[in-house]
């Protein structure tokens, strides 16, 4: 087959260099394109050509096999290219393809450092299908590489440039760009780039879909130029459906008898005190009609009753076997907000929303912020059983999956090991076998301490008050007392004891903002009603809050995918199985007090 393809003719050779190159200025030099030929043919003539037209025929080559997804012989071909011997035109080329490959291959900071060659100055000399080519590579690599506001940028730069499929596309990620961004974020000169953030700002300032829409509609009519305006994102046409559907009559599923009964009542004091709040601020709430779900003889006929009684929306159930059994259906007739979790991996009908204090949230919170604060090394204490066991998996894959190392985890059980437990996490007793042996070698008594290994940055703690009371003094007597700690809300009772702080000092908590902000205007006003709200039992009352003001926003999430809402029980968003996430505030026991830390850098 190879021996076939050897007598190219010069007229053949001339007609192929022809097809591959182009003249944008004399001394930018020919860009390569892809010829009416194969990678073999264009491959052996390189290898009888002089070095220019070789460089151009291994570059079509490598561009080629790229286009075709053969990532790895692209790769190789293009190494064969002498990058720093080829003219501008040509450089450009070659460093959007090297760049393009190392997306390929999920290497972000690759494609960037690739782009960062002397020949990019000279982009703009170049045709337009080049210059949305590279700028298109730049955009995605700056993005993958988190630096979102400068990828946001460089779409809004190359914007006028596109048409068609590939225009609509960047028109939608410029918006899903500027979605994920701070709404303090500054877009210096460019004024295209600053009508899109005061888009996305006005979107995710206003409370109700209504406000919402009338934001969008006043934003348009001020700004009619603007490239957002002349053709609204897809989401925000589906807000404006949305708000063209008023929330008239929700359900709220909750029991009224047996062992959920005292949890499902701070939910319904919550759910209803953020209802009578939205009363009082002269909005038009809608009606609630409450049902007891501990006598309902079936969910079919809860709903047919539902139906008949006018529902738009169910919040609840509470029970997890009810809510088992809605994850199991391929539809609902009803939306529902179900208040508390489905196994994991369980796919529900897309009627169904799930939201719950899940402590596999706070478990994937410890992860962020210690991520975030420039941790990576942590060694795990969880309490023993099954729920020890889903708050360690879930810190485990969200910790790896951003990188990070989980070196050891104990489950504590028995106060009386815990000590034991400890000394092994940070292998005291090695420590002590070496100095023994140190002794017996040199027979004589040494005046030595035990020394921890130095190879962990952390520790993520999962415990109740009197396991995390135990815990940190036991660190210290295990000569780890300077370790940092970073715990799940479980340590907290809520309650104001200095002598129990005392205990618990230096270590860092993710908590509600219910519970860390004692000022709230509704948290006073429901605290003064129902005294047990300022303490643990709080955290459903925030809950139930949070469900109210979730309720006519569950589509608004769906359609924005990176929007927020800042409630009582962390900040919620809506991940891809239609649950509920929460991101949650931090504090740290100093001083006998709770002190609130502010928040770590995304």
């Amino acid at each position: 087959m190879i021996a076939s393809l050897r007598p190219l003719s010069a007229l053949f050779l001339a007609g192929l260099l022809a097809a591959c190159a182009s003249s944008p200025s004399n001394n930018l030099g020919q860009l390569p394109r892809t010829p009416q030929a194969s990678i073999e043919q264009m491959l052996q003539q390189a290898a009888e050509s002089k070095p220019e037209q070789a460089a151009l025929l291994r570059l079509s080559a490598a561009d080629q096999s790229y286009q075709q997804n053969d990532v790895a012989r692209a790769t190789r071909i293009l190494e064969q290219v002498d990058i720093a011997g080829l003219q501008p035109a040509q450089q450009i080329f070659a460093s959007t393809l090297k760049a393009e490959l190392a997306m390929a291959r999920k290497q972000p900071k690759s494609a960037l450092k690739a782009l960062q060659h002397p020949s990019l100055e000279r982009l703009g000399e170049l045709p337009v299908e080049q210059q949305i080519r590279t700028q298109l590579v730049r955009a995605r690599a700056l993005e993958a590489d988190g630096q979102i506001l400068a990828a946001a940028r460089e779409r809004v730069f190359i914007a006028p440039l596109l048409s068609g499929q590939v225009a609509h596309d960047n028109h939608e990620n410029i918006w899903a760009l500027v979605s994920t961004l701070p709404t303090q974020t500054s877009a210096g000169t460019d004024s295209d780039l600053a009508g899109w953030l005061e888009l996305a700002q006005v979107t995710k300032s206003n409370t109700t879909l209504e406000q919402q829409q009338a934001a969008i509609d006043q934003w348009v009519a001020q700004n009619p130029q603007h490239p957002a305006a002349e053709q609204l994102p897809e989401a925000l046409g589906k807000l404006r459906e949305l708000a063209s559907q008023p929330l008239t009559r929700v359900a709220l599923l909750l029991p009224q008898e047996g062992q959920l009964a005292s949890v499902a009542r701070a939910l319904r004091d919550g759910f209803l005190a953020a209802h009578y709040e939205a009363q009082q601020a002269g909005q038009n709430p809608p009606e609630i009609k409450l049902y007891d779900s501990s006598r309902i003889g079936s969910l079919d006929a809860f709903y047919q009753q539902a139906q008949a009684d006018g529902i738009q929306l169910v919040v609840g159930p509470l029970e997890k076997p009810l809510v088992k059994q809605l994850s199991d259906r391929e539809q609902l007739p009803i939306t529902t907000l179900a208040l508390n979790y489905s196994d994991a991996g369980q796919e529900g009908p897309a009627q169904l929303f799930q939201f719950g204090l899940a402590a596999e949230d706070e478990a994937r919170e410890v992860a962020r912020r210690a991520w975030n604060d420039g941790m990576r090394r942590a060694v795990a204490l969880v309490p023993r059983g099954d729920w020890g066991d889903r708050v360690l998996d879930a810190f485990r894959q969200s910790w790896q999956a951003q990188g990070g190392t989980l070196i050891a985890a104990e489950h504590v059980d028995q106060p009386v090991e815990l000590a034991r437990q400890i000394a092994d996490l940070f292998q005291l007793r090695e420590s002590e076998a070496r100095a023994r042996r140190l002794q017996n070698t040199l027979g004589t008594s040494l005046d030595a301490q035990p020394a921890r290994r130095q190879d962990i940055d952390f520790i993520f703690l999962a415990a109740t008050p009197q396991q995390a009371q135990q815990i940190k003094p036991t660190l210290a007597f295990q000569y780890a007392g300077d370790v940092p700690v970073y715990a799940t809300s479980h340590l907290f009772t809520g309650a104001h004891s200095q002598a129990q702080y005392q205990d618990l000092e230096g270590i860092r908590f993710c908590e509600t903002p219910w519970l860390l902000d004692n000022h709230a205007p509704l948290r006073q006003e429901v605290s003064n009603q129902w005294p047990q709200a300022g303490g643990s039992l709080g955290r459903l009352y925030a809950m139930g809050i949070d469900a109210y003001r979730l309720a006519p926003r569950l589509g608004q999430l769906k359609a924005l995918p990176e929007s927020r809402i800042d409630g009582l029980s962390g900040s919620l968003s809506l991940n891809a199985t239609q649950r509920i996430e929460r991101q949650l505030p931090w504090a740290e026991f100093r001083g006998g007090q709770v002190q609130r830390l502010p928040d770590s850098i995304n």
